[in-house]
């Protein structure tokens, strides 16, 4: 091991990693029963949006397979992760007399069920859970009582292996005076277990599998030249990026069959595969901007990397003292034997941004309004996934600024 690599002194380091039971394959929700009864659990209320709770080619193999330990739907969530969501949530949970919520469907139906989670194991009230919000940024973990989670992930955003979860509140649907977001965090929020079917994923619209997938590809990006990367997480986000690059390339030149999907899904996996550890996650610089971006705007984050990332990875490769690992980079997306490896990286990237026929420029976002520039410059910098930034990277507002601009 070099001494050299990021967060590593001396060829030593920590990874401690208590991830989900992994089921991946076609198929595969089959076995959800069988999977809760390995856990003993008992009565699964399944947490999703409304459109995949009417959706019959995605909510009834979940149900076939959970079988007589299907205990009811929450149909409720939305994109916006509401806490009002999470508190009714927990209702259905308590009147279904529920001992494991089933989430199905994006990152925000997993998020808004491990909240419910949360709220689960107290009898905290709504105004109480806000106030906290409002004041901290996030809420109390209990440390006992959490409802597990089983998540069934139907895009390709590679979130699911994961211990935080992001909400927010506004006036209107909570008891706060302006909108808040935060989210929680905690080694027990893992998911029990997580189940992988490329037949679900494939029920997903392709323009949300797009978006999504450029979320997911950046974890593997991100997480390589993170501070705090291990060799192991080397490994994962690596085979994950060159699964990720043939099977997205494929996909975006209209080959969306099984086998792609299963690829994909694949690569998406093992990118996420040790990212999010207790106390810590690789995700950085690029997450950051999607995080301001989206949560300032209505922006799909996947949709906001898919823009930025080129330009972020210009400036941290052109940065002097900044250790970005150009070169596992190149070795991870097939271009190590390029003449200008940066340069490479960068039109690897852009390639498959575009075959997904994503947005290249922040002014072709409708909601994005270009005065905001500054007051997104100045979230970015504060984002607590700027402490992962690769060594040597101390940004400046104006010089997230210029990346902004270069991206507009």
């Amino acid at each position: 091991m070099s001494p050299s690599h990021p967060g590593v002194r001396d060829g030593a380091f920590r990874f401690e990693y208590n991830p989900s039971t992994i089921r991946f394959g076609p198929g595969s929700v089959d076995d959800l029963a069988a999977e809760l009864e390995r856990e003993c659990l008992e009565r699964a209320l399944i947490v999703c949006g409304s459109t995949v709770g009417t959706t019959a080619a995605v909510i009834d193999p979940v149900e076939a397979g959970l079988g007589d330990r299907l205990a009811g739907v929450f149909d409720e969530t939305t994109a916006k992760k509401r806490l009002a969501t999470a508190f009714e949530g927990r209702n259905a949970l308590e009147a279904a007399d529920a001992d494991v919520l089933v989430s199905l469907g994006g990152g925000s139906s997993l998020d808004v069920a491990t909240v419910i989670s949360v709220l689960s194991a107290s009898d905290r009230s709504h105004e109480d859970v806000a106030t906290e919000l409002a004041e901290r940024g996030t809420v109390t973990v209990p440390d006992d009582g959490l409802v597990p989670v089983v998540t069934v992930p139907t895009t390709l955003a590679g979130a699911d292996l994961s211990m935080a979860a992001g909400l927010t509140a506004a006036p209107g649907s909570s008891p706060i005076d302006a909108e808040i977001s935060g989210g929680v965090s905690d080694p027990a929020l893992m998911p029990v277990a997580a189940f992988y079917d490329p037949e679900l994923v494939a029920t997903t619209p392709e323009s949300i599998l797009a978006g999504s997938a450029m979320n997911g590809f950046d974890k593997g990006v991100e997480t390589l030249y993170a501070s705090n990367a291990t060799p192991i997480t080397d490994a994962t986000a690596a085979a994950g990026l060159e699964k990720l690059c043939g099977g997205l390339r494929a996909f975006g030149n209209g080959d969306g069959d099984d086998e792609t999907l299963e690829t994909i899904l694949e690569g998406v996996v093992l990118v996420q595969y040790g990212i999010s550890r207790p106390g810590e996650t690789t995700v950085s610089v690029v997450h950051a901007f999607g995080h301001a971006l989206s949560r300032t705007e209505d922006v799909q984050q996947g949709v906001a990397h898919a823009i930025v990332v080129p330009h972020v990875l210009e400036y941290l490769f052109e940065r002097g003292g900044v250790d970005a690992r150009v070169g596992l980079l190149a070795n991870a997306l097939g271009v190590g034997d390029a003449d200008d490896r940066s340069e490479a990286v960068l039109e690897s990237i852009t390639a498959i941004r575009d075959a997904l026929g994503l947005p290249s420029r922040l002014r072709d976002i409708d909601c994005l309004d270009h005065s905001e520039v500054t007051a997104i410059a100045e979230a970015i910098q504060a984002d607590s996934f700027m402490a992962n930034a690769p060594p040597g990277l101390d940004p400046t507002v104006e010089e997230i600024e210029d990346v902004l601009e270069a991206a507009w």
